[in-house]
């Protein structure tokens, strides 16, 4: 790694100072009572986030000053924690510390997808990787895993050099998760992912049974050599949340059993909930009794696969709700239980040019309130492509959002 200049040295040291500084504020030990409220299963103030992936470049990219490789993607990783503070005035916990994530991968089939991306766009078409997926079969067997423990020190160890007195780096590791759906329909494109199974079901079978296997096998090497954390507090759970709880370990973790999981079946919507309970259900549930607690879903429609599936795990704790989805009957089926109705609201309300909507952002979030009430509520405004580069227009969307929840949201 590239030695870091004493000029990006000074401006990762005020990033960082500024991170201890609102770590250890008064609202951040509000935002954090939030938290550990939900996590004890307690109906408190809804906790409400704008979360930034899909337009990093206008809310980290142009505020990059450091010129390093190495400093550069530190000041990114410290700007990026403090977006939700800093820009949004959101429900974003920080920590006095700089979190490195446990560098492992798996990758459950022998070939990566071939994707073709759109110029200055998240856009991306798949070029399928065969034609015949009973002739290739081999392509979709034989995945790979693997820890890379000596960089993930190594990175600490440059990290700790610039910063680490006042930051003490942090190794945290990702919940577990198993693509499969995902993974299959990017080699395969959708379209001949659906048609496959109808045409060739034993086959799909036969790949996702190797693709639980495989994902079976990397859960026991990460036990066999000791590289799982625990998953609680201020450490990533997918789909951008985070694992606070009171019920897993917060100090070691032996089993898989003591930390968060994450699956979800997106590429799987437009089948019939039947078809899923045929060719999703049964290797997810193999996989969620690895996990002592289970995040599900992305964009799919989960209600529709309640009753049957998804109300099985005894071990869900978090429940993507879409847009795509009946909220109101989410909502009914949450209500009382220790299930985090995950809210990602409609992007449009953010993204539409123009002035906010104030209006119609409020009707929105009180119609959610209504059908959230008596649930644990965590909002996430996922799925933004832009805000136009207006920190501002973040912001408010923000306070809009929290305080409709706050007025018509019941416990």
């Amino acid at each position: 790694m590239d030695c870091i200049s004493l000029r990006d040295r000074e401006i990762l040291r005020e990033i960082a100072n500024r991170k201890l500084e609102l770590a250890g504020s008064e609202k951040n030990g509000r935002i954090l009572t939030k938290w550990k409220a939900q996590a004890a299963g307690k109906k408190a103030a809804p906790i409400v986030r704008l979360l930034y992936s899909n337009f990093y470049h206008e809310v980290v990219g142009t505020r990059l000053r450091c010129e390093g490789v190495g400093a550069r993607r530190i000041e990114s990783e410290l700007l990026s924690s403090l977006v939700g503070r800093e820009l949004f005035d959101d429900d974003t916990p920080l920590s006095p510390t700089y979190e490195v994530l446990l560098s492992t991968w798996a990758y459950p089939f022998a070939r990566q997808a071939n994707l073709t991306k759109a110029e200055k766009s998240i856009g991306f078409r798949i070029n399928p990787v065969t034609d015949d997926i009973e002739r290739d079969i081999d392509i979709f067997l034989h995945g790979s895993c693997g820890i890379d423990k000596k960089g993930t020190e190594a990175w600490c160890a440059y990290v700790a050099d610039a910063i680490g007195d006042i930051l003490p780096t942090r190794v945290v590791m990702n919940n577990l998760t198993a693509p499969m759906t995902n993974p299959l329909g990017m080699l395969l494109g959708l379209d001949h992912y659906l048609v496959a199974l109808y045409d060739t079901p034993e086959v799909i079978h036969r790949i996702m049974d190797s693709a639980c296997t495989f994902y079976e096998h990397y859960f026991d090497m990460l036990e066999k050599e000791h590289c799982l954390l625990p998953t609680n507090g201020i450490s990533p759970v997918s789909q951008e949340s985070f694992a606070f709880t009171d019920e897993l370990p917060t100090e070691k973790a032996v089993k898989t059993t003591d930390v968060w999981g994450f699956l979800e079946s997106q590429e799987t919507t437009a089948t019939s909930p039947e078809m899923y309970g045929e060719f999703v259900y049964p290797y997810m549930d193999r996989l969620v009794r690895r996990f002592g607690l289970l995040s599900y879903g992305c964009c799919e429609r989960v209600d529709a696969l309640w009753e049957n599936y998804l109300s099985k795990w005894k071990n869900l704790r978090k429940l993507s709700v879409s847009p795509f989805n009946d909220i109101h009957q989410v909502g009914d089926y949450l209500k009382g239980t220790r299930i985090v109705f995950y809210s990602k609201p409609r992007a449009e309300h953010v993204t539409n040019p123009g002035p906010l909507d104030e209006e119609q952002i409020r009707a929105y979030f009180r119609d959610m309130a209504e059908a959230s009430s008596g649930c644990l509520l965590e909002v996430a405004q996922r799925e933004v492509g832009t805000i136009y580069g207006d920190y501002e227009r973040g912001r408010r969307y923000v306070q809009l959002a929290r305080e409709t929840l706050e007025q018509y949201w019941q416990p």
